[in-house]
């Protein structure tokens, strides 16, 4: 990108940032976020904002500063360390939220509900128990519920996401050999339909083009921007894995 224009765009901008790598809730993959000035280490618990809701997280990288280049976008920040109480709630939390989720799965399974937990955690600011859960079909949860509640206490909320939504929540590694896309750095999931796999000339029964969820992989999207001319030739290029060329072993 020109250096004029590079300079132009980082107006109002910090010349760098102080980055660390969290994982929310202890789970998925690291998320990067701005780690301000804090005083971080490896395992510190922090608090963070998720989807409209304060939660926690842990410290998986000592921070470390990075120019900030444009179109670089700016990242969540950190609300705080946590101090001795949030420690102590935090903790609380963690182990409620592991009995919770045995609980429940022996409950779906008595109730004969056919549900699959992908998370259960509980809320810092209120009496609140969250269960991410998919599903094929519609449930009727209402005895759950009231059971969940009756041996909790609280406010039950149960959640149905999708299974690109759970691959986001768990991570993991695709068969390009990468974190998966939804778990690493996109901040919007969308879906690629097979209409649009279809213009791009490619055959969407080859199991190949399916990601861990089981549906097309996010990174069809990518393809589909740079056919349609989307992509700035300045843009950093994607990292294309290569398999490793064999040592050759003396005779």
């Amino acid at each position: 990108m020109d250096q004029a224009i590079i300079e132009e765009l980082s107006k109002g901008y910090p010349r760098s940032v102080r980055l660390t790598e969290v994982k929310v809730r202890d789970r998925g993959e690291v998320k990067k976020l701005d780690a301000g000035e804090l005083p971080l280490h490896v395992g510190d618990r922090v608090l963070l904002e998720v989807d409209g809701e304060v939660t926690y997280g842990v410290v998986y990288a000592e921070p470390y500063r990075t120019p900030f280049i444009p179109p670089m976008r700016v990242l969540k920040p950190i609300l705080r360390k946590a101090n001795s109480e949030d420690a102590a709630l935090i903790s609380r939390l963690e182990r409620l939220s592991h009995e919770a989720t045995s609980y429940c799965r022996a409950k779906a399974s008595e109730f004969k509900l056919r549900l699959k937990l992908v998370e259960v955690f509980g809320a810092l600011q209120r009496r609140q128990l969250t269960f991410v859960y998919t599903a094929d079909d519609r449930i009727d949860f209402r005895d759950l519920v009231r059971d969940l509640a009756r041996r909790f206490g609280g406010r039950i909320e149960m959640r149905q996401v999708g299974v690109r939504e759970e691959a986001r929540r768990l991570g993991g590694i695709d068969t390009c050999g990468l974190v998966l896309c939804c778990a690493s750095f996109l901040t919007e999931v969308k879906p690629v339909t097979v209409k649009q796999a279809r213009t791009l000339g490619l055959q969407v029964e080859d199991p190949r083009l399916l990601g861990v969820c089981g549906r097309l992989k996010c990174c069809l999207m990518f393809e589909m921007m740079d056919a349609q001319g989307n992509i700035p030739q300045s843009a950093q290029k994607l990292i294309t894995p290569t398999r490793p060329t064999p040592p050759v072993l003396p005779s």
